[in-house]
C-alpha cells in the first residue's frame, strides 16, 4: 500500500510541473537562441493561439497549452 501511495504522489507532483503554464515570450526566446546557434539566420517565430493554422512549423506550446510557437525559415 505505501508504494502504490509513494507513485500516487510522484505522479501528482509530475502533473504539477507539465500543468505550469510557461511565458510565451521566455520559450520563444530560448527557441529563437537555440536556432541561431544552429547558423540558422533568416528565420522568423511567431506566438499564435493554438487553434488558429498558421505557416511554418509548431516549434513550441506555451501559456499552458492556449498558444503555440510557429517556425519558418526564410
Amino acid at each position: 500500500m505505501g508504494k502504490v501511495i509513494i507513485a500516487a504522489l510522484v505522479l501528482g507532483l509530475s502533473g504539477t510541473a507539465w500543468a505550469q503554464k510557461k511565458d510565451c515570450a521566455e520559450l520563444k526566446g530560448e527557441i529563437e537562441a537555440k536556432i541561431k546557434k544552429n547558423g540558422v539566420d533568416k528565420f522568423t517565430l511567431d506566438i499564435v493561439d493554438a487553434d488558429k493554422q498558421a505557416e511554418g512549423k509548431v516549434v513550441g506550446t506555451c501559456d499552458g497549452g492556449a498558444k503555440k510557437i510557429v517556425y519558418k525559415r526564410g
